[in-house]
């Protein structure tokens, strides 16, 4: 996984039919997903309980893009080797989880994954600045994180712009996560996001029997997302 600024489409199977999730990454790939992205909540960080690094490795022979690996628990620290293992390219802890996170992101890379830090709507950018040289994909959360389905919150796009300013040349990946549509996608992209999450955005309206609904929302999100930048 190299870093390019071309915007990525990257399903979240939170919104897949959770019996066929092997034939749901195969169809979303085939029309035209950049990465698969796998919410992992614990019922305790986050007020939801998905899925673990059993689950991940299932998934993972199904997976031909980059496997991007939301960790939405905490403690984050002893379960990194096992996601690691499972075969996670990203993972993705978020500032909000506990009190050493730059301990977290060299174990993340330790383990040979790229590190990724999210941060909630509530949570500013101070603390970011200095893990800037640990980090590989800075993920933007526009909803509160623990459900799909939520409405877009409108205050991180400024947030988004300012971190762009602040990664500057930086090989950092900005990611978004919540309430991705063709309509607030632009606003992402224009803001310097390169990385768009999107559950039912993708999923809506389509099956593994019929996955045209896939593509056609992904070709809508991506097309509105490059035309504002």
């Amino acid at each position: 996984m190299t870093l390019d600024r071309s915007i990525k489409i990257a399903p979240s199977i939170l919104s897949a039919d959770f019996a066929n999730f092997g034939q749901e990454i195969q169809a979303i790939e085939a029309q035209g997903a950049d990465w698969v992205h796998v919410d992992v909540m614990d019922g305790h960080f986050v007020p939801n309980l998905t899925f673990g690094p059993t689950l991940c490795k299932a998934i993972r022979p199904h997976i031909k893009t980059v496997m991007d690996v939301h960790l939405m628990i905490a403690p984050v620290d002893p379960y990194i080797e096992a996601f690691a293992e499972a075969g996670a390219d990203v993972l993705t802890a978020h500032l909000e989880a506990g009190p050493h996170i730059h301990r977290t992101l060299q174990a993340i890379r330790a383990a040979g994954c790229k590190a990724g830090l999210a941060i909630n709507p509530g949570t500013g950018l101070d603390g970011v600045e200095n893990l800037l040289d640990l980090l590989d994909l800075v993920c933007v959360m526009t909803v509160n994180p623990g459900f799909g389905g939520q409405k877009f919150i409108h205050s991180q796009v400024e947030k988004t712009r300012r971190l762009r300013a602040l990664i500057g040349d930086r090989p950092i990946h900005i990611e978004i996560d919540g309430g991705i549509t063709p309509e607030t996608a632009p606003l992402m992209a224009a803001a310097g996001a390169d990385v768009l999450v999107a559950g039912s955005g993708v999923f809506k309206g389509g099956s593994v029997a019929d996955p045209a609904p896939y593509g056609a929302n992904i070709r809508a999100i991506r097309a509105a997302a490059e035309a504002a930048r």
